[in-house]
């Protein structure tokens, strides 16, 4: 499969699962805008099945070469990403894993017993990434105890693996060309901005500006009956040019930090 069409079966789910993300798209498009991916991001916990570099895989087959790595030092995050080696326009792969030896015996047991419903034959996938909760129906009272651990694990728990976001890039935008006039246009929309951090995060000094719509409450099925929890969101970001004129490519973690707080639970 070529990493085009890995992107289009990512998006085609991630619509599906998430008609916010969706509507986002419709109305930028409807504004006449070109809207290119910055990067596509996923999470998964450290364990070997189900790692960073298992779910690479697939995009490492596919044109992409490891670019840098990062740490997130709060949350007991560790993350790679990943670029394309001739398409400047494919986006960049950014995948990050729990390091769930820093938690509770309870979450890390409960990761292991979710890891070991995984079909094997899913494990050995390429098309693991689209392939969401593969662990059986999730219990609402495990995902509530996740939480107070950690907000990741509980979203993954529950969503399993698939793009956690997509992202505009906002310099192919051509009327919202400023991540002020994104965030503005969005919230005229009805949109809520995850303000962790504040509703901008990095800076042009920092050559990366960030922002993020909250994930859209998504009625999901538990073992204890339907219940809303946090989907998946969509991003926005503006690159600026570093010295050699080349615009910034990387990430900045503390950032980052505050992007991944896009999936925590809210009531609404």
């Amino acid at each position: 499969m070529s990493h085009e069409k890995i992107f289009d079966t990512l998006w085609t789910i991630y619509t599906a699962q998430n008609p916010g993300s969706r509507r986002v798209y419709e109305l930028l498009s409807a504004e006449g805008e070109t809207i290119i991916n910055d990067h596509v991001a996923f999470r998964t916990f450290d364990h070997p099945q189900i790692n960073i570099d298992v779910l690479a895989g697939e995009f490492l087959e596919n044109g992409y070469v490891y670019k840098g790595d990062y740490r997130f030092e709060e949350k007991k995050l560790y993350a790679k990403h990943f670029e394309h080696n001739s398409d400047v326009h494919a986006p960049r792969v950014f995948i990050s894993q729990l390091i769930t030896s820093e938690f509770s015996p309870f979450l890390q047991q409960t990761i292991r017993k979710w890891i070991s419903a995984i079909p094997a034959s899913k494990l050995a996938s390429p098309g693991l990434i689209y392939s969401g909760n593969l662990s059986g129906l999730p219990e609402f009272e495990v995902f509530e105890k996740l939480r107070k651990e950690s907000e990741y694990a509980a979203w993954l728990y529950v969503n399993g693996f698939c793009a956690n976001h997509f992202t505009v890039s906002i310099n192919f935008l051509k009327k919202h060309d400023s991540i002020q006039k994104v965030n503005a246009f969005l919230k005229q929309n009805g949109f809520i901005m995850n303000d962790a951090g504040g509703e901008i995060r990095g800076s042009p000094g920092e050559l990366l500006e960030q922002s993020s719509i909250r994930a859209g409450m998504v009625k999901t099925p538990f073992v204890e009956g339907i219940r809303e929890v946090p989907g998946c969101y969509y991003e926005f970001a503006r690159r600026y040019p570093d010295s050699d004129g080349q615009l910034y490519s990387g990430f900045i973690a503390r950032s980052a930090d505050k992007i991944f707080e896009s999936t925590d639970f809210y009531k609404h």
